[in-house]
């Protein structure tokens, strides 16, 4: 069990999901991963906190009054000890403030924003909750990766806002050709933490985002759990060099990938 208790400025640290129905998700989660659930009561909006084993592995939460109409998504959220000046970095960079720092009592702040080329991410500054307290186990979050139709900007804006050392994986082109152009990004030394993908046109329709995987043992058992449960399957489930991978809708609409390495 890969258990976590903190991640340093610009890891992915925590995701959720907005969903309509929340029973429908937490039904389909539960069965696709095994997750149960802890919901944090009216004053925190009904947030559900999701466990794989016992530990907080994501989070769940039914529509803000007044955004009924946004389609369900899946959220990311990247690490920052400085919400402040995390802030002020998006801004200086050319991002968009959607939420400017907000205390979340005794759990810490958080703020959401939007990048250059339309992506909108999260940071969490943490506090009592610290991120998720499983990374890259099966039933959680092991990979993040934002699409964008413009790779430079976004590149330039993520290296400023975190430092990322960013590494276009060998045998990628330049921008604005149709093959494929992947950047692995990492903080200092360390191995990747995240990525940047170059929508090409068989993405037509589909807007810049942040894309969230999660850790599973078996790809196609877990597709057909997909299915079963009442999500569709986009694409796969196929072969890459990282891993098997499926990329699938849960019964709200929500995106996310699931590999297996």
């Amino acid at each position: 069990m890969v258990e976590r208790s903190g991640y340093i400025d610009g890891e992915p640290c925590w995701a959720d999901v907005v969903a309509a129905d929340v029973p429908a998700a937490q039904h389909f989660y539960g069965s696709v991963f095994g997750w149960e659930y802890a919901d944090t009561g009216a004053e925190f909006g009904n947030y559900v906190m999701c466990l794989k084993n016992g530990r907080i592995v994501a989070g769940m939460s039914p529509p803000m009054p007044g955004s009924e109409q946004l389609p369900a998504a899946w959220s990311l959220y990247l690490m920052s000890h400085d919400l402040t000046e995390t802030s002020r970095r998006i801004e200086e960079h050319g991002g968009k403030m959607l939420v400017a720092p907000m205390d979340i009592p005794d759990n810490g702040r958080m703020l959401f924003a939007m990048d250059p080329s339309g992506a909108a991410f999260g940071a969490w500054e943490p506090g009592r909750h610290t991120g998720s307290q499983l990374f890259d186990e099966a039933g959680a979050m092991c990979w993040a990766e934002v699409n964008t139709r413009e790779p430079t900007v976004t590149d330039f804006f993520y290296h400023g806002l975190f430092g990322y050392r960013q590494t276009k994986i060998p045998g990628t082109v330049d921008t604005g050709d149709e093959l494929f152009d992947y950047s692995a990004w990492s903080l200092g030394d360390a191995d990747p933490v995240a990525g940047r993908l170059a929508m090409t046109s068989e993405w037509d329709g589909v807007p810049a985002h942040w894309a969230v995987y999660f850790a599973t043992d078996d790809t196609d058992a877990a597709a057909e759990r997909v299915e079963a449960a009442g999500g569709r399957i986009q694409h796969g489930p196929f072969d890459s060099p990282h891993g098997r991978l499926a990329v699938v809708e849960d019964p709200n609409g929500a995106v996310f990938t699931m590999i297996a390495r």
